[in-house]
């Protein structure tokens, strides 16, 4: 059985004083039945990896430059995250796609430098309400999986996140019917490509997953963890999800 992650992304929140929320993670049982990571803005990363030095809980950045330095102002690398200690970086989410109009195959290029700097990456993908509406739901996972993936992935270097980005940070949540088809159709996809890597990677949900809805979710077949927003933020709603993912 899959030992399921649940990993939060701050997102553009959180100051020093939020860190005061990773000693409280900390001292709950994060980490004894499941792997946890917290991904915070950049200026908190090497923080963050002192406040939770001695624990299981990993750290780690929301975004990275396809290179590994340059003349990039304002990015960070892959390498940079890594030495500021952290071990994983989210690569695609949504909000990056549609925000900074990052492509598949972008998406790919940051995927390989989190394997070059020796990071997790957490791959994102997901349809919008629009797609969702016209049926393409499948259609744009295909080609986001086809476009984002690198060659020669491995389950030890990358994570599946389905996110349908209509339901990120707006309180809907995507059906178990939805759920159990999308991720049956990334595992299929996955597995086709990558054979028994592919059947060993993990494929996190995401979108508004909450106390309330995060064990129902993380029961559901192929669901190998939770990629959390806001719920987050507060250490005792985020140990209340990490509470119900699934004894591996």
């Amino acid at each position: 059985m899959t030992r399921q992650l649940i990993a939060g992304n701050w997102k553009m929140n959180g100051l020093k004083a939020s860190l005061a929320e990773l000693g409280v993670l900390r001292s709950g049982p994060a980490g004894e039945g499941c792997d946890v990571a917290v991904c915070p803005p950049a200026t908190l990363i090497e923080a963050a990896v002192r406040a939770t030095e001695g624990s299981t809980i990993r750290i780690g950045g929301q975004d990275c430059h396809a290179d590994a330095s340059g003349a990039h102002t304002g990015d960070i690398s892959a390498e940079m995250i890594a030495d500021a200690g952290g071990t994983l970086v989210i690569v695609g989410h949504s909000e990056r796609r549609v925000d900074h109009k990052e492509s598949d195959a972008v998406v790919r290029a940051k995927a390989l430098a989190a394997r070059r700097a020796g990071l997790l990456a957490v791959l994102c993908i997901g349809e919008t309400g629009e797609e969702r509406k016209a049926g393409q739901t499948l259609a744009v996972l295909d080609r986001q999986l086809a476009g984002s993936i690198p060659d020669g992935a491995t389950a030890a270097g990358l994570v599946v996140a389905y996110e349908p980005v209509w339901a990120i940070g707006t309180g809907l949540t995507a059906s178990s019917a939805d759920i159990l088809s999308a991720h049956a159709h990334i595992r299929a996809r996955l597995k086709a490509r990558f054979a028994g890597e592919g059947a060993a990677m993990r494929i996190l949900y995401g979108g508004s997953v909450k106390p309330s809805n995060a064990a129902e979710i993380l029961a559901l077949a192929n669901v190998d963890g939770a990629l959390v927003g806001g719920a987050s933020l507060k250490a005792q709603d985020f140990l209340a999800i990490i509470a119900g993912a699934r004894k591996a």
